[in-house]
């Protein structure tokens, strides 16, 4: 087996058994920690608080982060920061409102940290045409982790309108024991050597700041917010409005609509894989849109728009709500998400490849601050209010992703003209080329700049003979 596939596994089975734990934990906390402000009158935390604090201290340390991966590596940094997700999903053992807003800030620190070690270490493991099959993968095995918690949780909530003590620390020392797992694969990661010479600490957190300012980079910050408000709104706010429509029945649905959701982005990501030598990627993230403002709409006519704040037994335009339509806005907000993050992740990796760890900080920093800010307004917008939001900001990602991608092509092809007139005809000059979604890469082997990504209409010869007239330049 390729040793860049058993990486991008290895990778995908860590995390798969880790985001086990926590996101099953955020698709179901805002119900979960209601309950237990049911049975404990001291208890005073929130769901979305606890969220918010997760996000917003992920969003800080996002410019701190590329440093430690700098310091300890990718491998290093992932295997640090994945142990706060187990001291996270623990503190719920002993449920205190202090614990739980302390677990959620370490958390956001260790995020951080293991998210930009998980950028870098993907784009060690890939190169420009597989760094979207790898995406795809890692983000399909990952995102399995939404199926295999949320059903453990669809079994153990089944007929319940009450989550007791006894069902919630049986739930969570299973999360528990599956978050360990998780770091114990992690430390099983084969090694990938960086092609480019290793940054300075400072000098990443320098990096992002000018990364930060491009016009690139300043345009693809519009499609990571959406995506950050999507995030929030899928993995932590969308379950639990389904589970408090008292018209749709018990909880089961909370752990049913993850399930889905799960379903949705093991989906996308499978499909996003297989197309990603087919379809540009302009084309995968305008169907991922396609899917929320459907989902987007379907929502909009089957939940009641209170269902956002706690139990109500208020309707929609569909009365009674649709458990059924429910469990298919589910499927297609993971879909979409599926689609969303690939391609944002195979372009970071493609065009920014030389400054992945900036890149990737950025990205997450973004997502963070959105999905934060996201959790933060769920606590005082309605339902539809947070949809005419997320439909608005999705539109403006998708033009202002269509717009770093067309330009990045643009420039390549340009790069390959210019090229060209430069190679002699015996290194395959004058040759009939043209841009696709299958490219090959030329580089400068003194620079380690990209000439041109290219693919030979006639064979595939020409990259290794231009590779070849640069080598000897």
């Amino acid at each position: 087996m390729d040793k860049s596939v058993l990486s991008v596994g290895v990778l995908g089975l860590g995390f798969m058994l880790l985001f086990t734990a926590f996101q099953t934990m955020g698709n179901i906390e805002k119900v979960v920690i209601d309950s237990i402000a049911r049975d404990d009158t001291t208890f005073s935390g929130d769901g979305y608080v606890s969220l918010a604090i997760i996000y917003a201290t992920f969003t800080i340390c996002n410019w701190l982060a590329p440093s430690v991966v700098a310091l300890l590596g990718p491998r290093g940094a992932m295997r640090l920061g994945s142990l706060t997700y187990c001291i996270f999903t623990a503190s719920f053992l002993w449920p205190q409102t202090w614990l739980l807003y302390a677990g959620s800030a370490l958390l956001g620190i260790g995020a951080a940290v293991t998210w930009n070690g998980q950028g870098v270490y993907l784009s060690r493991c890939s190169n420009s045409s597989t760094i979207s099959r790898n995406s795809a993968i890692f983000w399909a095995m990952l995102q399995a982790s939404m199926l295999l918690g949320n059903a453990f949780v669809w079994r153990e909530f089944s007929g319940k309108t009450e989550i007791n003590v006894d069902t919630r620390t049986l739930l969570f020392s299973v999360l528990v024991v599956v978050a360990l797992l998780g770091v114990f694969v992690l430390f099983g990661l084969p090694e990938h050597k960086s092609a480019h010479k290793p940054g300075r600490p400072l000098a990443e957190i320098h990096s992002a700041m000018k990364l930060l300012v491009t016009p690139k980079m300043g345009l693809l910050s519009i499609t990571f917010l959406y995506s950050g408000m999507e995030l929030s709104f899928f993995s932590g706010v969308y379950s639990p409005t389904v589970g408090f429509t008292n018209a749709l029945g018990a909880k089961h649905l909370v752990g049913l609509s993850g399930v889905c959701i799960g379903l949705g982005e093991v989906v996308g990501g499978i499909a996003c894989g297989l197309a990603g030598t087919k379809l540009r990627r302009d084309a995968i993230l305008f169907g991922g849109y396609i899917f929320h403002a459907i989902a987007f709409a379907t929502i909009l006519i089957n939940l009641p728009d209170a269902a956002v704040f706690g139990e109500t037994d208020a309707t929609s335009l569909l009365n009674p709500p649709s458990a059924a339509l429910a469990l298919v806005a589910a499927f297609l907000l993971g879909l979409g998400d599926a689609c969303f993050n690939t391609q944002i992740v195979a372009l970071l990796g493609g065009v920014f490849a030389s400054q992945s760890a900036a890149a990737f900080a950025l990205f997450r920093f973004m997502q963070s601050l959105a999905a934060a800010s996201g959790f933060a307004y769920s606590t005082v917008l309605g339902l539809r209010f947070q949809l005419a939001l997320l439909a608005t900001m999705g539109a403006l990602g998708t033009l202002a992703f269509w717009r770093v991608e067309w330009r990045t092509r643009a420039e390549a092809e340009t790069i390959c003209t210019e090229t060209e007139k430069k190679i002699p005809k015996e290194h395959g000059g004058s040759r009939p080329y043209s841009i696709s979604a299958k490219m090959y890469s030329a580089r400068d082997s003194r620079s380690g700049t990209v000439w041109c990504t290219i693919y030979d209409g006639i064979g595939k010869n020409l990259v290794p003979k231009i590779g070849s007239w640069l080598h000897s330049r």
